[in-house]
């Protein structure tokens, strides 16, 4: 068995493993698209694989090569389809199958073409080369901020173009691919040319497992971490991001703040109304804190009435304006289900975060600033009480 048939052997098991493991990824997350399709480009990977292996028993090979050249550009559009709903890019199907048939075609006929001419090879290379570029394309065009795994799979999909365009110059540099399609598995360009597809066709396979295998725990924690009610943090998982807006401002030097608000009177709100009222205030309150909340502010829902919103970059005095606005607009505010003369109120602690303290220190003093207000007649806002907390609003607001 020549070097080139072993690792056809290799790449069939190799395509075999890998969409059986994407096709495990769309079993467990049924309403993603992307595995199933990626999942089936692997499938026909392994067909295409099959076909190649296959070819040395046909005399006529030119219908066995045009179809290995359609089911492997097959597979790369299908990889393609993969990308485009994993990015949130609409899949360019027309084009794509257009093209599919227009190159199968011309595959066809460059049949006719002097075997070694370098017209007829870059018929075979080139094609493969575009669809890794609109690979690229795809993901370069995605909505969604490129995380590291992203920009390695570009860089991926860039090279692997690229070495399909290389491989016609490639085929030359090592004396063509061999006499006849039955010939070319024994020629030194088969070794480097299957070598070069089980490396890339590999690395793309797992950086997308990797990349799925992120987003879905991803997903998983933000679920775990989310508050069903309120579509808030929970007070978990608000604790955990406030904590590392915390050190982040720090290691930034800039001010940090958190604001604490407990919806005023919320029992009589239930008691009165009934518990479905209770939740669409909650709820409209929830919503107006996602409103007047900035893409960096961390926002959660930490009790049952309890609400707490971090405020990386603000000092004292911009986070008391803050719930100052927050409280009065909240308090005028009308809330379906209740009465029109009806208004529910909420009471805010604010503090900001000393030297030498840590988010604890921080959420200790704004809780003790929350039952100031209460004690104050609530629908207020109050900081901690004592001279350091009057030094830091005269100093802010100076």
């Amino acid at each position: 068995m020549s070097g080139a048939n072993f690792i056809l052997l290799i790449n069939v098991s190799v395509a075999g493993l890998l969409a059986a493991s994407f096709m495990a990824v769309a079993f467990h997350e049924t309403g993603r698209a992307s595995p199933r399709w990626l999942a089936f480009g692997y499938l026909l990977g392994m067909v295409y694989f099959a076909i190649e292996f296959s070819i040395p028993a046909f005399d006529n090979a030119r219908p066995v090569v045009v179809t290995a050249f359609a089911v492997f550009l097959g597979a790369t559009i299908a990889f393609n389809g993969g990308l485009a709903h994993k990015y949130g890019v609409a899949p360019p199907w027309p084009p794509m199958l257009f093209f599919l048939l227009a190159t199968t075609v011309a595959v066809y006929f460059v049949q006719d073409l002097p075997r070694q001419s370098l017209a007829r090879i870059m018929a075979y290379q080139l094609p493969y080369a575009v669809m890794q570029f609109i690979g690229l394309a795809i993901v370069w065009s995605s909505r969604q901020r490129p995380a590291r795994l992203d920009r390695i799979l570009m860089a991926v999909l860039a090279a692997s173009g690229l070495q399909f365009a290389s491989k016609p110059f490639i085929a030359h540099a090592l004396g063509g691919w061999g006499a006849n399609p039955q010939a070319y598995v024994q020629s030194s360009y088969a070794l480097v040319s299957q070598s070069l597809g089980t490396v890339f066709g590999l690395a793309l396979a797992l950086l997308m497992l990797a990349i799925l295998v992120r987003d879905v725990l991803a997903e998983v924690t933000s679920k775990s971490e989310t508050d069903t009610l309120s579509r808030l943090l929970n007070r978990g998982g608000f604790t955990r991001h406030a904590e590392l807006a915390v050190l982040g401002a720090m290691r930034q030097g800039v001010p940090v703040a958190l604001v604490i608000a407990d919806l005023d009177h919320f029992k009589s709100v239930n008691d009165s109304f009934g518990h479905a009222s209770g939740d669409r205030v909650i709820e409209t309150f929830a919503g107006f804190l996602r409103q007047a909340a900035a893409g960096h502010h961390v926002a959660g829902r930490i009790g049952g009435e309890e609400f707490a919103i971090i405020l990386p970059g603000t000092n004292l005095a911009a986070a008391r304006l803050f719930a100052e606005g927050t409280c009065s607009a909240f308090g005028a505010l009308p809330i379906d289900g209740l009465p029109a003369d009806n208004r529910c109120t909420a009471s805010f602690g604010v503090a900001e975060l000393h030297q030498s303290e840590d988010f604890a220190d921080l959420m200790r003093r704004a809780d003790q600033a929350l039952y100031q207000a209460k004690n104050a007649g609530r629908d207020c806002v109050r900081i901690p009480a004592g001279p350091a907390g009057e030094r830091a609003v005269a100093a802010n607001a100076g």
